[in-house]
């Protein structure tokens, strides 16, 4: 298939397109920053600012036979989001923008990455994971949030409206390799190395940590399977909870770090509790995630400490 990847620069897209690569297909992909981990990835990046609809246009004689676009830019990080809003209106642009582009050039398979903030901090009894029926608009939590529950809704109207087949994937805390952000994993690889304080916000936050390349391979599988898997909603996780106290304390021991670890309270905007329930991946395309956190952090931390 020939693939447009929109966010290709990114942790999930560079290990996408090379898994892609790999697998036979033809990728372009989209984005306004370099690909600075991969040079073949590099290489097949489109320099666009997806916010700009007369950019897209502009390129239409390259990408009108595009078969499949997999959404992923967005400014993701969720409490920047409740400092700076207007980043969260850019991924509602960048969404319809690429919507719009599909239904202008018949482009019917489109995928996007939507994002466990979806659930909100609904209460869910004690040992229930989250299943995909468990989002809602009245939970929504943050700017970050909205923007996917947006980006959601765009997909469905737009899969009603133009006879479009769409696949809608809600990661959660993707982690690993071709990471040097400020999200929890590099940044605490960073200050436990540096001596420096980690910061946990909630003694008894939880959430469902996922290694980059089980991520990869849902979203792989899902393209593999596409018939079975198209027009509906999955979570792609670990499927268990793993606190970010326990994160900091591991980060600690894997360098031998000195740091302290401060524990204060959780920040407006986030998302508190979450394990995934990942059954309905695993039964539709087999869905199969191999790497438990204790040997993800592992892999991270080695990644990390050759290539930062």
């Amino acid at each position: 298939m020939k693939i447009l990847v929109t966010g290709s620069s990114g942790t999930i897209g560079t290990r996408l397109c090379e898994t892609l690569l790999s697998q036979g297909h033809e990728v372009i992909g989209a984005d306004w920053e370099p690909c600075k981990w991969n040079g073949a990835v590099e290489n097949l990046r489109i320099d666009i600012d997806l916010r700009d609809a007369s950019q897209l246009s502009g390129l239409s004689p390259q990408l009108s036979d595009v078969e499949l676009i997999i959404h992923l830019a967005a400014n993701a990080r969720v409490y920047e989001l409740v400092e700076n809003p207007d980043r969260a209106f850019d991924n509602m642009q960048d969404t319809f923008n690429i919507l719009e582009f599909a239904r202008k050039h018949g482009i019917k398979k489109l995928m996007f990455a939507s994002s466990r903030e979806t659930y909100g901090n609904i209460h869910l009894p004690e040992g229930v994971a989250y299943s995909e029926d468990k989002a809602h608009f009245m939970t929504c939590e943050s700017p970050y949030t909205a923007s996917k529950i947006a980006g959601e809704a765009l997909f469905e109207a737009y899969k009603r409206c133009y006879d479009m087949e769409t696949i809608i994937i809600r990661f959660s805390n993707v982690y690993g390799m071709y990471d040097d952000s400020i999200r929890v994993v590099p940044l605490y690889f960073r200050q436990a190395k540096a001596g420096e304080t980690l910061n946990v916000f909630g003694r008894d936050k939880c959430l469902d940590f996922t290694y980059i390349d089980d991520a990869v391979q849902g979203v792989t599988k899902a393209i593999a399977n596409w018939d079975k898997a198209k027009n509906e909603t999955y979570n792609l996780a670990y499927g268990e909870g793993t606190t970010i106290l326990h994160l900091a304390e591991k980060m600690k021991e894997l360098l031998g770090s000195n740091s302290d670890i401060n524990i204060t309270d959780s920040r407006t905007g986030e998302v508190t509790h979450y394990i995934a329930d990942i059954s309905k991946a695993k039964a539709t395309f087999g869905y199969d995630p191999q790497v438990p956190f204790e040997e993800g952090i592992k892999r991270s931390v080695e990644w990390y400490t050759a290539n930062t």
